[in-house]
């Protein structure tokens, strides 16, 4: 691992740098019927921007989805956004080709199906309020108001310190305050890339990537992200072709999350990369 393979500009598809990415990326060619391609939406299908409500899916994203939908069992987005939130800011309601697209919101805690424009949701966490309540003055008693920011997420809430005079110092100051805070309330914090995520346990894009490729009795599976919410859904492909369902791990190339890089069977160059791969996939499987 390591050495970084880049896509080229091209429609040809670029070799992964490990065995397994190879053995994945000629199981998801052999099979495309009963291939699952799943990506995280913010730094993967659309490029981080400072405010997330101001986040869009790449210009080419949504056509290089399309083109290869129909040629594979699913295309499932995966992320910790509200599912319509990401429906909305990835402009993947109503695009022929994408009548089947799933997207496992919230980590997988809700979804919504192309198929009928429904969101499938359990009832929020009591925990999740009771956070809410307590979370401004927390922030004000850590000295951490100024340049930070609150998305509210109805599941979630998180912490953004990207706006902060020193993002990093920020961030590193309301780790410990956040994650008492998310204990007391039966609440888990999922640190990302200058944000803290304040959630409920027990569900996490591993176990939602899991769930759908044994639901869909899928035979190869495809994961593509960029942040250290990604691991999990790395660790359950890396778990998957333990268990003989070959994979490959994508990573949107992110100076900020080498972890990801380190791991993945191929880095490429960030949404752009993300869209060129897609489309090269789409090419060669016509």
């Amino acid at each position: 691992m390591g050495s970084h393979q880049h896509a080229t500009h091209d429609d040809s598809l670029p070799t992964p740098d490990t065995q397994a990415g190879r053995d994945g990326l000629r199981a998801i060619l052999a099979h495309p019927a009963r291939t699952v391609v799943a990506l995280d939406f913010d730094g993967t299908l659309s490029p981080i921007v400072p405010d997330p409500e101001q986040a869009r899916a790449h210009p080419d994203a949504v056509d290089a989805l399309a083109a290869l939908a129909p040629r594979i069992a699913s295309v499932a987005v995966i992320t910790g956004r509200p599912p319509g939130v990401a429906v909305q800011h990835g402009g993947f309601a109503g695009i022929p080709g994408l009548e089947h697209l799933v997207v496992l919101g919230h980590y997988g805690a809700e979804r919504w199906e192309a198929a009928t424009g429904d969101i499938i949701a359990p009832p929020p966490h009591p925990g999740v309020a009771r956070a809410r309540a307590e979370l401004p003055g927390l922030l004000d008693r850590a000295g951490a108001w100024q340049g930070t920011w609150i998305e509210e997420k109805g599941r979630a809430l998180a912490v953004h310190t990207r706006r902060a005079a020193d993002p990093q110092a920020a961030f590193e100051a309301l780790r410990e305050p956040l994650t008492d805070l998310a204990t007391r309330n039966g609440l888990i914090v999922e640190p990302g890339r200058l944000v803290l995520e304040l959630r409920p346990p027990g569900m996490d894009k591993g176990v939602a990537l899991t769930e759908y490729v044994r639901e869909l009795g899928a035979e190869a599976v495809l994961y593509a992200g960029d942040d250290l919410g990604d691991l999990p859904a790395y660790a359950a492909v890396d778990k998957l072709r333990s268990d003989g369902i070959p994979g490959l791990l994508v990573c949107s190339g992110s100076e900020e999350v080498t972890e990801l890089a380190e791991r993945a069977d191929l880095v490429v160059d960030g949404p752009e990369g993300v869209v060129r791969l897609l489309r090269a996939l789409a090419a060669q499987l016509d």
